[in-house]
């Protein structure tokens, strides 16, 4: 890595990518494109054999970033790596997957687009590993809070859980993919990831019952085994040696020396419950590992249904038993039908766990996502069958999808800076995915066709169908179609594709049997039927109603890919393309032919092609210009004027010829290698002169700035004295101004003089300042600064003249509703303060100007008072003074009298003059009596009133008859007159509720409800 980048001492890169082309002869180039000779496959390999010496397993062609798997831990996964990445342009410095990780992060940002990372390769060349990088890079340097950082937690435990289930040991890899997997990281506006989802993609399901030679079942039941505890083990009728079951053993090797299956059993079980599930689950989930104990099913059924089969014919059904390899069979499939629908099962609660929350991110306008897609590459092995064929049908179309990407992208750029677009010549291999899907023509449609043709069928008559359908297509070849030389070399049960990445032989033994992929309908019953959780909601008993039969393997595999191209087509795509140096695992091992096999089968060099069609090289004018600038006189050591003069001006300086380069809008592209190159020689050339002349800059720098220190000394030195005396000065008025302050402290309580005058002055000062900032800010704050005794006169004025400044200011904002409400609340305060129980509840008590709405007082008693117009009204019950029968009534006061109404009809007028005064009890009660004088023959006698605001209408009444004198409260009884020369007597007592009755001696009794 020396050779690729030097770090200053504030940490920043300076190096930009083309500080590499120095040490081009021994490390190569690091990007493709810049290869002279880019038609060579020889030039290409060895450019990676030289990096891959050098440990730099990344290079790019163009924004593709090529890796290779070193076999070993590299320094340059740190967290010091990911800041040095951040945030840097793309090219800035060396080729690293967190380089195209920030790329792609910084583009979804900025341009508010969703991106997508397509990670392919054959089995071991590191495409997990790549998608685990590019999660931790974003994991840690995205911005977060707890509740993102448990979200990227989940994302990073979701994969160990996933290789458990879908990964296994092949023979080419120890811990290899089994299935391909599409993951969406959502990022809300702020760029923090907010959720996360998983589409999985054709699991090798075959694997769960038989393995190659070499070869293992899915990590997780020699996890089980070897890392689960010993009851739980016996809980599930477990033994620890996996030679026990036949299901593990196909491929004789269920022990591997470099996996340790219990630890990775231990992150298993530790990232189970971060994602969500619950240990019911877990249970649940181990239960179904064991292939050998399905729950939850009755067992007889079970046997029955894998060794007979249910048949359906004219609308009868018919049982038959199954022979030995027909059970097996079933048997095979009912295992491989459980463990593919768990797993499916296990992406839906991961994704569960992923989802994202929040409502408002669900808007296109708040967030963006990044898609990562880790899919199986190109396979050619020595057996190739149905499950190599949709791996390698997958990669054609990636192919297909890449190049029309990639041209997109180029004419793209070239429009957007100007430079006119040349035809570029490359392999279209839509001819290719035309012949595998095309609609009844398309071998997936004649497999589909012979899995549902009536009669015998078998593998045999599936190829005779093709030979007869597709035998003349140039890209299809049988052992029958082909040539002497071909059929040497071809098996009859074989056909061969020509693929984009070169030829591969199918046998298409058990094309029908995987395509089919059905269970037998009476397992299905059985299975539907299940009690466990798991399994009751992968097996729906409306599979069973359903007669509707369910698509094919590889037209439900065709129809997903259509899907994640569709997919993949909205994003705009970024390519990791792995490569592995060698099959045997070991470190700085290459394996030219190995090398070269999968250049081929990636297409690494028709994307090569295609990337150089135009120009080799292209930069923004800034990067350009600032690399180059020592060369041209005119533009070092700035230049000043418009970045695209600047660049035509230095290219002209040095030579450029006008095929060699053009200049769109921001950036320069350049047609050949070679011109880049020599620019970069004539700028090694060139770098001891500007070494010398910034030497020869910064020692006439470093003079002059000792010059200044020095001068600056000087300055210090007179500058310093001049504060000291300063400072010497306003201590002597210091201890100065403390003396006098000491000595008018002594003599304070003596005539004002010099001895205490500054000392008096401070105190009065003080003072005053302190009552500014004191004041009181109510008329019914009585608060006051205590004065000096200097003072005292001066304060008690102010005091004063602050009173009657309040009051004035507040007696000119006082509204006349108001001004009246307080009238009245003051002469009820005079009334009733401490002299009734029920006073302290009023006083928060608006008075109203009546109780009585217009409408409920008669018309005809307001035609009857004439001009006397009705100045208050409140309901009352009057009590007889004989009998004390209640009646309810309404008093109604005037200016000069008041009456007592009973509906429509005036039954009592008191004039204010015949009212003697007003009786209450001081209790709570609502009980007054109205003494009228006796002299006046035409009132009827006194009155005996009930009414819930007795404080509000005595105050109204005393105020209207000026009778406020002439209130009488009686603590415990109130005589009142019943005719000429009898009296009664009406007793007040308290109770638990209010009463009003006749009581003894003929006295009415009121019970006064106790106030809390």
């Amino acid at each position: 890595m020396k050779a690729l980048g030097k770090v200053d001492i504030e940490g920043r890169v300076r190096l930009v990518m083309e500080g590499a082309l120095t040490a081009r002869d021994r490390v190569g180039v690091q990007d493709f494109v810049l290869l002279e000779n880019y038609n060579s496959e020889a030039a290409f390999i060895e450019n990676l054999r030289r990096r891959f010496r050098e440990n730099l397993i990344y290079t790019y062609i163009g924004s593709v970033l090529v890796s290779m798997n070193p076999y070993k831990e590299l320094e340059i996964y740190s967290k010091q790596q990911m800041d040095r990445y951040r945030g840097v342009s793309f090219y800035e410095i060396s080729p690293h997957i967190y380089a195209l990780s920030d790329n792609t992060y910084r583009a979804m940002r900025t341009e508010r687009k969703d991106q997508c990372i397509l990670i392919s390769g054959e089995s071991g060349a590191g495409k997990t590993e790549a998608s685990k990088k590019i999660l931790l890079y974003y994991a840690v340097t995205c911005p977060t809070n707890d509740r993102m950082a448990a979200l990227g937690d989940r994302l990073l435990q979701s994969n160990p859980v996933l290789e458990a289930f879908g990964n296994a040991k092949t023979l080419r890899n120890d811990n290899s993919s089994r299935f391909g997997k599409y993951m969406d990281v959502q990022f809300d506006f702020r760029g923090a990831p907010v959720g996360g989802h998983i589409l999985n993609y054709l699991l090798e399901k075959s694997r769960v019952v038989h393995q190659n030679h070499g070869e293992r079942n899915f990590h997780i039941f020699y996890q089980l085994l070897d890392g689960g505890e010993d009851d739980q083990l016996n809980t599930l009728n477990l033994e620890r040696n996996p030679q026990n079951y036949r299901y593990l053993v196909k491929g004789n090797c269920p022990r591997v020396s470099s996996i340790s299956d219990k630890n990775n059993w231990k992150v298993v079980m530790k990232a189970l419950p971060v994602i969500g599930f619950t240990e019911e689950e877990v249970f649940a989930i181990n239960n179904i590992s064991n292939l050998a104990r399905l729950l939850g099913v009755d067992g007889s059924a079970l046997r029955e249904a894998l060794t007979h089969k249910k048949l359906t014919a004219k609308g009868e059904e018919m049982i038959t038993p199954l022979n030995f390899e027909q059970a097996e069979a079933a048997r095979d499939a009912l295992a491989k039908a459980v463990y593919g629908r768990t797993f499916t099962w296990l992406v839906e609660k991961i994704n569960q766990s992923l989802a994202l929350k929040d409502e408002i991110y669900h808007s296109s306008k708040g967030s963006s996502v990044i898609g990562l897609l880790d899919i199986y590459g190109f396979e050619v092995l020595q057996h190739n069958s149905f499950e190599q064929f949709c791996i390698n049908y997958c990669n054609e179309k990636l192919q297909q999808l890449f190049i029309e990407l990639t041209l997109r992208s180029e004419q793209e750029e070239y429009e957007t800076e100007g430079i006119a677009w040349e035809t570029v010549q490359y392999f279209d291999n839509k001819i290719i995915c035309d012949l595998i899907e095309e609609k009844h023509k398309g071998i997936i449609s004649i497999l589909d066709e012979e899995c549902l043709r009536p009669g015998e069928t078998c593998d045999v008559s599936f190829l005779e169908k093709l030979e007869d359908t597709v035998g003349g297509h140039p890209h299809f070849v049988t052992h029958k179609l082909a040539n002497g030389k071909t059929r040497r070399v071809m098996s009859r049960e074989e056909f061969r594709l020509l693929h984009y990445a070169g030829e591969v032989n199918y046998n298409v033994n058990g094309f029908l049997d995987k395509n089919n992929d059905l269970l037998n309908r009476n397992l299905k019953e059985v299975m539907c039927q299940s009690d466990n959780q798991i399994l009751s909601h992968c097996f729906r008993r409306e599979e069973v109603i359903d007669q509707k039969r369910p698509e094919m393997a590889a037209t439900q595999f065709k129809n997903s890919l259509m899907k994640l191209t569709e997919i993949l087509r909205s994003k705009e795509p970024s390519y990791v393309r792995c490569i592995k140096p060698n099959d045997a695992k070991q470190p700085g091992r290459f394996d030219e032919v190995l090398v070269r096999h999968q250049v081929k089968y990636l297409g690494l060099m028709e994307n090569l092609r295609v990337r150089r069609a135009g120009f080799a090289y292209r930069r923004r004018f800034e990067a350009f210009l600032q690399r180059y600038k020592p060369l041209c006189p005119e533009t070092w050591p700035n230049w000043h004027g418009r970045l695209a003069d600047g660049v035509l001006t230095l290219v002209k300086h040095l030579g450029y010829k006008d095929e060699e380069y053009k200049l769109g809008r921001s950036k320069i592209f350049i047609r050949f290698p070679k011109t880049l190159f020599n620019t970069e020689d004539v700028l090694e050339a060139k770098k001891p002169e500007i070494a010398l002349t910034l030497q020869t800059s910064w020692r006439g720098y470093r003079e002059r700035a000792k010059y200044q220190r020095i001068r600056r000394a000087v300055i210090q030195s007179g500058w310093r004295g001049m504060k000291a005396r300063r400072r010497a000065k306003r201590r002597r008025q210091a201890a100065d101004l403390i003396r006098r302050f000491i000595k008018g402290f002594i003599y304070r309580h003596g005539e004002y003089g010099p001895e205490n005058d500054y000392f008096l002055d401070h105190v009065r000062y003080s003072f005053l300042k302190n009552l500014r900032k004191n004041l009181p800010k109510s008329v019914l704050d009585k608060s006051w600064p205590t004065p000096p005794p200097s003072l005292v006169e001066a304060s008690e004025h102010l005091q004063k003249l602050h009173m009657r400044n309040m009051v004035t200011k507040y007696c000119r904002i006082v509204h006349p509703e108001w001004k009246k409400q307080m009238m009245q609340k003051v002469v009820a305060s005079e009334i009733f303060k401490d002299q009734k129980d029920s006073y302290p509840q009023s006083v928060g008590r608006l008075f109203l100007d009546s109780r009585l709405e217009r409408e409920q007082i008669s018309l005809k008693v307001v035609q009857t008072l004439g001009n006397d117009k009705v100045q208050y009204g409140v309901s009352v019950i009057k009590y007889d003074k004989r009998g004390f029968k209640p009646r309810p009534r309404q008093l109604l006061l005037t200016n000069t009298f008041a009456v007592l109404v009973d509906k429509t009809k005036i039954k009592q007028r008191i004039d204010y003059t015949a009212l003697r005064d007003i009786a209450l009890s001081s209790l709570s009660d609502g009980m007054c009596v109205l003494h009228i004088t006796r002299e006046d023959n035409k009132q009827k006698g006194d009155l005996l009133l009930h009414c819930s605001h007795s404080i509000e209408m005595v105050t109204k009444l005393a105020m209207m008859a000026n009778k406020t004198n002439n209130v009488n409260i009686n603590p415990g009884s109130i005589q009142f007159t019943v005719a000429r020369g009898k009296e009664g007597i009406i007793d007040f007592v308290r109770g638990a509720e209010l009463k009003v009755t006749k009581g003894r001696r003929g006295h009415l009794l009121v019970v006064s409800q106790r106030l809390l």
